[in-house]
C-alpha cells in the first residue's frame, strides 16, 4: 500500500478503518490518503504521518469504511413518506399509491422528492443509491447537481406512467438518457421494467436486447409476495423467476430485489446465472410480503445487497438501520444465530451493493486506487461503550446520527453532520409545503 510523491489532497487519521475487502479486517491507527478523487494510501498511522498532505484531519473515536450503498429505492417517494401506512401491498399501491402519483407526480414532485431522499441518504451514511422513479432525467440532474453516485433505473410498465405514454417511449428516453450518460463519473443508467406481473413478454424482450447491446443492466421488482407467485402459477403455470429465464434477462447485470419466495428451482436457477438479489427487509415486514432466506442465498454464493425501498413503504432511508434489521432477521429466518454476521452485514451494505451495480472495480471497498467514497462513524458516545469490535458496534449499536463525515469521489458531502451542497431548512420547508399540498390543506 503505497502513495507515490506528489502530495495527497487529504489524510484522514481515523481510530479504526474498516475496508470491506479484505473481508473481517480491521485497521487500527491506520491513515487513508486521498488523491485526485481517488484513494491513493493506506497504512499505518506513523507512515501516514511522513507523507506530504495539503490537509490532514484527525478522527479520533471514528471508524471509517466505505460509503454505503443503497441498492433499491423510489427516492421521490420521500414526499409520500406516511401517506397510507400499515395496508397490505396490493391496496397500498392500487388504492393510495398509485392515485396519488396519478394526481401529484411531475417533473417539479420529482426533483424536489430526489432532492430530499438524497439529503436523507447522504445524512444517513449513504453515498450511492439506486433509484427507480418517474422522470429519471429530472432524477439524474439531481444526483448531478448533490454530487453524490447513483444508479438510475429507466421504470418501464405496460401502462401509460408520469413522464412517458408508452412503454416504448419509457424505453426510447432510457436509450437517450443512457447515451447521454455513459462518461458521467458518478451516474450509471440501468433499465427498470417494473415487476413480471406489469410488463408484458414483448417488453421484457426488448429491454433484453437493448440492454445487451449497451452492456446496462436490468433491475426489477421479483418475487415480492407469495401471492404474486401463485396468481403467475396460477394464470401460466409458471413461477415469474423462471419465466425470466426462458426470456434471457437473468445473469450477472440483473438484480432482482426483494425476493421473499425462493424455492430449491429458484435457488438453482439464481446460482447458475449469478444474479445478484436486493433485499428491502423493512420494506417487506412493514407489507407483510415475506423473508428473503438471505443465509441460504449466501451459503449458495449468491450475491446480496441490501436496499431501503422507497419511504412511502419503509418509511425511512436508513440503510445502516436497515442492515440492522437484516441481520436480525436472518438469523430469525435462518434459525441461527451465526447467520449474517455483523462483517458481512457491512459487507452487504457496501461491497456487495457496488458489485450487484456492476460497481465493484470503482466503490464498495477501501483500496487503494478505488474512488474516495467513504463514511466516517462517531463511537465515540455513551451508547457506544466499551468497544470490543467496532463493526459489531456499528451494525448492533450504533444509529445514523453517528454519521459525521462523508466524501463522495473526495469531495466532503457532510462536514460534521451538516450537508455542505445542500440547504437542509430550505428541503425540510419545501417537503412540509407538499405535504400540506398532497393533503389537501393548501388547496
Amino acid at each position: 500500500m503505497t502513495a507515490t510523491a506528489a502530495p495527497l489532497d487529504l489524510l484522514l487519521l481515523p481510530t479504526w478503518l474498516v475496508p470491506v475487502e479484505p473481508a473481517g479486517v480491521v485497521l487500527k491507527e491506520h491513515g487513508l490518503g486521498i488523491r485526485d478523487g481517488r484513494i491513493a494510501f493506506i497504512g499505518p498511522r506513523a507512515a501516514a504521518l511522513k507523507l506530504s498532505a495539503n490537509e490532514v484531519r484527525e478522527l479520533p473515536g471514528m471508524l471509517l469504511s466505505p460509503g454505503l450503498i443503497n441498492a433499491h429505492g423510489h427516492a421521490a417517494m420521500s414526499l409520500f413518506r406516511g401517506l397510507a401506512d400499515d395496508l397490505p401491498l396490493m391496496t397500498w399501491l392500487e388504492k393510495h399509491i398509485w392515485p396519488a402519483e396519478a394526481k401529484w407526480v411531475d417533473e417539479a414532485f420529482v426533483r424536489d422528492g430526489t432532492d430530499l431522499a438524497i439529503a436523507e441518504q447522504l445524512k444517513g451514511g449513504i453515498t450511492c443509491f439506486s433509484d427507480m422513479y418517474f422522470y429519471p432525467k429530472v432524477a439524474s440532474d439531481c444526483v448531478h447537481n448533490s454530487g453524490m453516485r447513483a444508479q438510475i433505473a429507466i421504470p418501464i410498465l405496460d401502462f401509460p406512467i408520469p413522464g412517458a405514454s408508452t412503454p416504448d417511449e419509457a424505453i426510447r428516453q432510457g436509450v437517450e438518457l443512457f447515451g447521454d450518460l455513459k462518461h458521467h463519473p458518478r451516474i450509471k443508467i440501468t433499465f427498470g421494467p417494473h415487476a413480471p406481473y406489469t410488463v408484458c413478454d414483448d417488453n421484457l424482450e426488448k429491454i433484453r436486447v437493448i440492454a445487451e447491446e449497451l452492456d446496462a443492466a436490468i433491475h426489477m421488482h421479483v418475487h415480492e409476495t407469495a401471492f404474486e407467485v401463485q396468481q403467475a402459477v396460477e394464470q401460466t403455470g409458471e413461477r415469474p423467476l423462471a419465466r425470466l429465464g426462458r426470456l434471457g434477462l437473468l445473469g450477472p447485470r440483473f438484480q432482482a430485489v426483494h425476493m421473499t419466495q425462493i424455492s430449491e428451482d429458484d435457488l438453482a436457477l439464481l446460482v447458475e446465472s449469478n444474479t445478484s438479489i436486493i433485499h428491502c427487509p423493512e420494506s417487506n415486514l412493514k407489507l407483510a410480503s415475506g423473508f428473503c432466506p438471505v443465509e441460504r442465498l449466501w451459503q449458495a454464493g449468491v450475491n446480496v445487497a441490501i436496499g431501503t425501498d422507497g419511504a412511502a413503504s419503509n418509511n425511512d432511508l436508513d440503510l445502516l438501520g436497515e442492515t440492522r434489521t437484516a441481520a436480525m432477521l436472518a438469523k430469525a429466518v435462518a434459525g441461527s444465530a451465526t447467520a449474517l454476521d455483523a462483517h458481512r452485514a457491512l459487507r452487504m451494505a457496501t461491497l456487495n451493493g457496488a458489485r450487484a451495480m456492476g460497481l465493484e472495480s470503482e466503490i464498495g471497498s477501501l483500496e487503494v486506487g478505488k474512488a474516495a467514497d467513504i463514511v466516517a462513524f462517531d463511537l465515540s458516545g455513551l451508547a457506544q461503550q466499551p468497544i470490543y469490535d467496532p463493526v459489531s458496534q456499528l451494525i448492533y449499536a450504533t444509529g445514523r446520527d453517528c454519521v459525521k463525515h462523508l466524501w463522495v469521489a473526495g469531495k466532503q458531502l457532510l462536514d460534521d453532520r451538516q450537508l455542505t451542497r445542500m440547504d437542509e431548512q430550505q428541503l425540510t420547508a419545501t417537503a412540509i409545503a407538499w405535504g400540506q399540498r398532497i393533503s389537501g390543506h393548501n388547496e
